[in-house]
């Protein structure tokens, strides 16, 4: 087993404790036979775990690191600390060589942090990106980046961040040529910032980029199923999502309300069971899980901090296919396409 078929682990990250994590990886592990992983954290503790899962104790090896980033810590405390860290000495697995990825459900901002010092971007990206699977109605999920990595981004970056996400969308959705699009406040030409206009005419000339650029996107279209990447600064990027996430929250809430509003309710709730199951699990963020820092030299997907085992184990699913889709030697090829296309 070569190393970067290893996914580096932080066990004790996340709201849900480690018995959910290792369930969660174990799970994985029976998607994924030919991955191993390397479980980082209290040693004693993730030992006593693995009790339980004995298809994952013969493909992990145990890191100890005794120190957890909470929650709440600053980054810039968490930084000091990350050599102690199980959060820290997964990333610090991954630059080593040691691992081909990382996966926490640990604090956001400490392993955006931690990830920037520790594995550096790669050459010819200036700033790295988050990017996440949203649901939608098309056949598959949606791409979307930046998610709150940078709060602003001039022409270059946009570029950038399409070029990354059209090269993950290949790989986690298997696509080969994704519907690319800018996030604006009109689909006309006129339209949006100087930046996003100059970025939009870059990817309209990109021909021989492995993409469709299909121009720019209003935010109600994002679930419409018509791209499968869209692209915008972090700024813009963190409100959409959140947006999202509580639009889906506020429609569950309202089903749930008139179900039982009235004896008759509850009669059409049950009929009408199957179509709720369908659309509760269509929008359960678990069967979306683990977002990606792209632009980085190695992988690290963050998962939801309150992700339960089948969230973690797809997270570490998509850790499993951009390691085995090789997906920063992608994003190297496409960009040093692109800047010769552009030369």
């Amino acid at each position: 087993m070569t190393s970067s078929s290893r996914i580096a682990i932080d066990a004790m990250g996340g709201d849900e404790g480690l018995a959910v994590m290792l369930a969660g990886v174990a799970q994985a592990r029976r998607r994924f036979p030919a991955m191993e992983f390397l479980l980082v954290g209290d040693e004693a503790a993730i030992r006593e775990g693995l009790k339980n899962h004995p298809n994952l104790t013969a493909a992990s090896e145990v890191v100890h690191a005794p120190e957890v980033v909470a929650g709440n810590e600053k980054p810039s405390q968490a930084i000091r600390r990350a050599k102690t860290t199980s959060m820290g000495v997964a990333i610090d697995l991954v630059k080593q060589g040691r691992a081909g990825a990382a996966v926490s459900s640990g604090n956001t901002g400490a392993l955006m942090a931690m990830a920037k010092l520790s594995l550096r971007t790669m050459p010819g990206i200036d700033r790295p990106a988050l990017a996440a699977l949203l649901p939608s109605l098309g056949d598959n999920d949606l791409v979307m980046l930046d998610l709150g990595a940078n709060t602003e981004c001039d022409t270059r970056n946009l570029v950038q961040f399409a070029v990354m996400g059209a090269a993950y969308a290949r790989t986690a959705l298997d696509l080969q040529a994704p519907r690319v699009s800018l996030l604006n406040i009109g689909t006309e030409d006129q339209k949006g910032t100087d930046q996003i206009r100059e970025a939009a005419n870059q990817l309209r000339t990109a021909l021989h980029l492995p993409m469709q650029f299909s121009g720019f996107i209003e935010g109600d279209r994002l679930s419409r199923g018509e791209v499968d990447v869209v692209v915008c600064d972090g700024f813009s990027g963190n409100i959409a999502l959140k947006t999202a996430e509580g639009t889906a929250r506020f429609v569950a809430d309202l089903l749930k309300q008139a179900f039982r509003s009235s004896a008759r309710s509850k009669i059409g709730f049950l009929i009408s069971r199957p179509a709720t199951d369908l659309l509760r699990n269509h929008l359960d963020p678990n069967n979306h899980n683990g977002a990606v820092f792209l632009g980085l030299n190695g992988l690290v997907v963050k998962s939801h901090g309150g992700a339960n085992e089948i969230g973690v184990a797809n997270a570490c699913g998509v850790a499993a296919k951009m390691v085995r889709d090789d997906l920063t030697r992608r994003i190297t090829e496409d960009l040093a396409n692109f800047e010769a296309e552009a030369a």
